[in-house]
């Protein structure tokens, strides 16, 4: 049963920990419950923020609208042949349904492993690391058009997805609350372990013939190791995106700064490592007042305990100015900032 609350706060709902209200307040775990909310007046009459596991927004200021939290259940599989596909509810947590995958022998998302947040957030984002995105095993999903009522399906075409980026967060930002998400996987083992950090955690271990089990391991290792555990101090991961800059910048770059970290990025692209340039301007580990940026990785934000929202925000903008100022590359946040 659809329950609407009033002046709740969303601590307890985003991983920065931020301590602001929402006016108005339901969690969603069927799409009869969106339906049904939005024959109400509060959901013609307020703005409206959809919240997934809260792990890629900084709250600024209380929401003086209404706020959905996402909670739709249920992992559903299709086996056919060497491939499977599996419908995961909005609301389960993303790494649950990875930890599903691996143990079934479905390859394809072990190293998404431990990314914070819930399944209907990923394509929005386009989520990634360690060399795979959400689009490489992305097959569909279904969405309510908020403007109707209506439940629409994406296709891979449909989403438009780039870099840590799609249809969502653009032309359709704000139309549509996704309800659920299919993803193409397969049982037949391919593994993709090019990046350097995973390479040399199998050497070390003397891992030849790596199972999608040893690289789901050895991925969650390696981000426990860079990033800290929200449960135990507030963050949202990586606040910046990697920024993607022309490759004739990047030569130039290059003779100021031959150690300069960089990966291609398509033709006539270079994507740069923003937590090296950061650290770079000296900000890695540093605390202002309560935030400050992750001891071992400068590219996370952290709130150290009763951190404002916009006490982080100002100190995102001093990095972003220093990073600007030294290396003439403007840092993009990968944070949503409400």
């Amino acid at each position: 049963m659809l329950v609407l609350q009033e002046n709740i706060s969303l601590k307890p709902y985003n991983t920065f920990g931020i301590d602001v209200k929402a006016r108005f307040f339901a969690e969603i775990f069927t799409e009869n419950d969106l339906a049904e909310l939005r024959n109400h007046t509060v959901f013609s009459e307020n703005k409206l923020l959809v919240l997934g596991g809260g792990s890629n927004v900084l709250f600024t200021e209380n929401y003086e609208g209404l706020v959905l939290k996402i909670s739709i259940p249920g992992i559903v599989t299709d086996v056919a042949d060497n491939q499977v596909l599996v419908t995961a509810g909005a609301g389960v947590v993303w790494n649950d349904l990875v930890n599903y995958c691996v143990e079934n022998g479905f390859a394809g998302m072990e190293n998404l492993s431990l990314i914070p947040g819930t399944v209907g957030a990923s394509p929005i984002q386009n989520i990634g690391a360690y060399g795979v995105e959400l689009k490489d095993v992305f097959e569909s999903c279904t969405a309510f058009e908020i403007a109707t009522g209506n439940i629409r399906k994406f296709d891979f075409a449909d989403c438009h997805f780039a870099y840590r980026d799609s249809i969502f967060k653009n032309e359709l930002k704000g139309q549509y609350i996704i309800t659920s998400v299919q993803f193409r996987l397969m049982t037949r083992i391919r593994i993709n372990s090019q990046y350097g950090a995973i390479q040399a955690l199998l050497a070390e271990r003397r891992i030849t013939h790596p199972t999608i089990t040893d690289l789901s391991k050895i991925v969650s290792e390696i981000r426990v190791s860079k990033l800290p555990d929200p449960s135990t101090i507030g963050n949202a991961g990586s606040f910046f995106k990697n920024p993607i800059i022309e490759s004739s910048k990047f030569e130039t770059l290059k003779l100021a700064f031959p150690a300069i970290i960089s990966y291609p990025a398509g033709e006539g692209k270079v994507k740069l490592a923003a937590g090296w340039l950061i650290e770079q301007c000296g900000f890695k580990g540093v605390t202002e007042g309560h935030t400050g940026t992750w001891k071992n990785q400068a590219l996370v934000l952290v709130n150290h305990g009763g951190a404002s929202g916009k006490e982080v925000y100002s100190f995102s903008e001093k990095i972003i100015d220093t990073v600007c100022s030294k290396f003439d590359v403007k840092l993009e946040r990968e944070v949503n900032i409400l």
